[in-house]
């Protein structure tokens, strides 16, 4: 037993160190060029208006920034035609999940998901105190059982984490099975619905003919639903950390009481504050990830490899063996994806949408560590 053991708290003891580099620094710091596709990040960085706006900052970098965001938060529920009491911003979407299972939860406590989906979930809700409890998935399609975690639901539930898409399957949900679902969650029940790779989802939804999201809908009427939002993903600033809350101002408001002292950056809010008006090159974006995951798809299906449809900016491929083995053959042939084994799926692997580039140095590489070269 170490020396520390009996002095820190019972979460702190029972949780996993975690590794979310998986491409170790040793491990980089061998290879001349290493492709990370393992953490969902935008290939193609900040928009150039956004770096110039981060720029201009950096000179006033001895004062602190404003706490609360302010004219971010005004920006944003312009833009969401909300109110600025139903924005609340945070160091990344995962900050607010952070924050709302520090209001929410404490022992003898629980949040319902579904297994299968964003890992960070559990940590967040064991950081609490709480106890999470993941419903069965079908795992045909990859796709939430809503019956499942409905019923998983009791008297200590608290919270319910829907994510869509759904990290790391992929697949979405379309807002009519998301408004029954919402419908039948319990008035004490918070349902937050993680959002993070809006941009993407809504894109493929288009393309597919079919609705994405009425979230905002359930924020406006004053439903107890907690929608998240980021600017890591499409918007390119994941090394900024700021990503936001939309919902019930006053739970937001107890929020905003457990929030660390000038948790987003003033660099962060400028690079957000002029990301946010870039449509273009959102679009730029979004359509890349979508074209490029025609690539990556079929070329791993060209593999034997099974693949997920997605609707966000990455891949779940079932390689039909072990996948932490295969992930660390690619890795010696320079490119880094997510095996995801700690998520329950030891034989399937999560890949980053790249560049068209970056996507063919991975295919050749898959390729490669299929035929045991």
């Amino acid at each position: 037993m170490s020396r520390f053991f009996d002095m820190v708290t019972q979460p702190a003891r029972d949780m996993g160190a975690g590794d979310f580099s998986h491409a170790t620094a040793e491990k980089q710091s061998s290879l001349k060029r290493l492709i990370k596709l393992d953490s969902n990040e935008s290939p193609v960085g900040p928009s150039p208006g956004a770096i110039e706006a981060m720029k201009e900052v950096l000179s006033a970098g001895n004062l602190y920034p404003d706490d609360d965001c302010t004219l971010l938060r005004r920006k944003l529920a312009a833009h969401h035609e909300l109110p600025a009491e139903q924005v609340f911003i945070a160091a990344g979407s995962t900050g607010v999940l952070s924050l709302l299972c520090q209001t929410l939860l404490g022992p003898g406590l629980n949040a319902v998901t579904s297994e299968l989906s964003f890992i960070v979930y559990s940590m967040v809700v064991q950081a609490a105190g709480g106890r999470l409890i993941e419903a069965r998935m079908h795992r045909e399609g990859n796709i939430f059982d809503l019956d499942a975690m409905l019923a998983a639901i009791d008297a200590n539930t608290r919270i319910v984490f829907l994510a869509n898409p759904n990290n790391p399957t992929g697949t979405m949900l379309e807002s009519d099975v998301v408004e029954r679902f919402v419908a039948q969650v319990p008035a004490d029940v918070i349902v937050v619905l993680d959002e993070a790779y809006c941009e993407y989802a809504r894109h493929f939804a288009e393309l597919r003919r079919v609705s994405y999201s009425n979230s905002l809908d359930y924020v406006r009427r004053g439903t107890r639903v907690v929608v998240l939002r980021t600017f890591s993903k499409a918007y390119g600033l994941a090394g900024l950390r700021v990503g936001y809350g939309l919902g019930p101002a006053e739970l937001l408001g107890y929020c905003a009481r457990m929030r660390n002292t000038y948790s987003v950056s003033s660099v962060a809010e400028a690079g957000a504050l002029v990301a946010l008006d870039d449509a273009n090159y959102v679009q730029r974006v979004v359509e890349n990830n979508t074209a490029q995951s025609r690539v990556l798809t079929d070329g791993l299906m060209a593999l034997g490899y099974g693949v997920a449809p997605t609707s966000a900016n990455f891949v779940f491929c079932d390689l039909g063996e072990d996948a932490a083995t295969f992930s660390s053959r690619l890795q010696e042939e320079g490119v880094a994806v997510r095996p995801m084994g700690a998520w329950g799926a030891p034989n399937c692997i999560r890949v980053t949408i790249g560049t068209a580039e970056q996507n063919q140095v991975f295919l050749q590489a898959a390729k490669r560590v299929a035929a045991g070269g």
